[in-house]
């Protein structure tokens, strides 16, 4: 009995505080070994009733899929930004300003590109992906001006069109001067629907003004309109087409006429619920010169027009075309990643040289490696090697910046003059025989050939709607 009261006195003379501090203590670190073991969403729905400590411990808040991690962390499926209603101060300040912006979710985007394009699938993977996408349905947008389309459209035929046999042709363009050069798409293998139209202005609306910036665009608002009725104008064809036919596409490629591509489009740019742009030219924003999105993302992505009044009613105000692309996708929740592309846009414009923080570089054409989009034209490289990594690292990563290194040898134009003489040697010695051939045929080429070129489209193609093909030739061809 003696031995049993000791017994009872040693227990409750115990310290409970010490004894309730060191099972808290395990308890807690069991609980941050689960909860940190995994940034997966499936892992976050199983113990979604732990999402606050989550969210303290692992810099993860539940309804915002934005993600802060490191690199060393497998592939991450990065999510735009989802909060329902974000405060009008705030997304004016990310996405209006006219500054470079940095987010998770660009940063996250890159992170995710890059693991994705050094893990995998390898030469087999790549080749059963391609596969795949040979049998899908492929819509192509390709949307614009033809201004320089006699450099430009023999690749978009060759490393897109005839790349992905099964892709159909959806082009939508306005008439000018040099829409004649569409006739070079006679060597298109598929064509669904062909519009050229000439331009009307279109009236601005108080949402508009207000959402839009004229600056740094050269037409103001007007040209940013004209420009978004040209993408959304595209996905209308496509709609019209699939209602026609009962079918749905099982992707859309949308891309610029002016776009020069180096090599065939990459079939990891395919990715099932992710719209795809390239990295660099992002102006505050995204980089709008090529999208390549399933179904339902493209339909949000090509939304140009038609979202503005939701922009309105968020609260964004002062946007140029890549801050607007961004809002719109960040605001209907359609997670996007970058990855290089092998393409870049033909200028004419000019651009002070050397670029400084807010300047525009100009890519030569001789450029190795994917340019992503940026700015470029067939010249006589003035910067290369060392120059171009003391040009570039002066240029704001958020703005005019583009790739180089990393597989990219970049090569600088002196871009504040015109083309200089002897630009068509080095176009077609840089391009090869095959697309040489084909800008030196429209060079010559006569109204008749022409004609004959738009009507063989035509007998092929599902849609069709131009002014006289004859009309669209002399105006280029014959303009008196």
């Amino acid at each position: 009995m003696q031995n049993a009261m000791h017994l009872t006195r040693s227990v409750t003379d115990l310290d409970w505080r010490f004894l309730f501090l060191v099972v808290s203590s395990l308890s807690l670190i069991i609980f941050f070994s689960l909860s940190t073991n995994s940034f997966s969403t499936p892992t976050l729905q199983r113990i979604s009733s732990f999402a606050p400590l989550k969210s303290f411990f692992g810099n993860y808040h539940v309804g915002d899929t934005n993600v802060s991690s490191s690199p060393s962390h497998s592939p991450i499926l990065v999510f735009a930004n989802q909060s329902s209603s974000p405060a009008p101060g705030i997304l004016k300040e990310e996405l209006g300003d006219g500054k470079a912006s940095s987010s998770s979710n660009d940063s996250l985007s890159s992170v995710r590109s890059r693991n994705e394009s050094t893990s995998g699938s390898g030469k087999g993977g790549r080749k059963q992906r391609k596969e795949e996408l040979d049998r899908s349905r492929i819509a192509v947008c390709l949307v614009g001006g033809a201004r320089r389309f006699e450099l430009t459209g023999p690749s978009i035929v060759e490393r897109i069109l005839k790349e992905y046999p099964n892709s159909d042709l959806f082009l939508n363009s306005p008439l000018d001067g040099n829409a004649y050069k569409l006739s070079l798409l006679k060597a298109a293998p598929r064509i669904s629907s062909v519009r050229i139209f000439e331009p009307k202005p279109i009236q601005e609306s108080e949402s508009q003004v207000r959402v839009l910036t004229a600056a740094n665009s050269p037409n103001g608002i007007q040209g940013l309109l004209q420009y978004f009725n040209l993408v959304e104008g595209c996905l209308t064809l496509v709609n019209h087409h699939e209602r026609q036919n009962n079918f749905t596409y099982d992707w859309i490629v949308r891309t610029r006429v002016d776009g020069y591509w180096s090599a065939p489009l990459d079939p990891d740019g395919f990715v099932p619920g992710q719209y795809l742009v390239p990295p660099g030219s992002t102006y505050g924003g995204l980089n709008d010169r090529l999208g390549i999105g399933d179904r339902n993302t493209s339909t949000v992505a090509l939304s140009r027009l038609s979202l503005i009044p939701e922009l309105d009613s968020r609260g964004f105000q002062q946007l140029n075309s890549e801050t607007a692309f961004k809002a719109q996708l960040t605001t209907c929740h359609v997670p996007y990643l970058t990855r290089s592309q092998p393409f870049c846009v033909v200028t004419d414009r000019k651009y002070s040289f050397p670029p400084t923080r807010f300047g525009v570089p100009v890519a030569a054409l001789s450029s190795r490696g994917p340019l992503s989009g940026a700015k470029c034209r067939p010249c006589r490289p003035v910067c290369v090697g060392l120059c171009v990594e003391q040009v570039m690292s002066g240029l704001d990563k958020g703005w005019s910046w583009t790739e180089y290194g990393n597989g990219t040898e970049l090569e600088l134009c002196d871009a504040s003059a015109d083309w200089g003489a002897g630009w068509e040697k080095i176009f077609d010695r840089l391009v090869g025989k095959k697309l040489a051939e084909s800008r030196r045929r429209l060079g010559g080429l006569k109204v008749e050939e022409c004609v004959k070129d738009f009507d063989d489209m035509r007998r092929r193609a599902a849609n069709w709607e131009t002014p006289s093909v004859k009309e669209i030739c002399k105006l280029g061809l014959d303009p008196k």
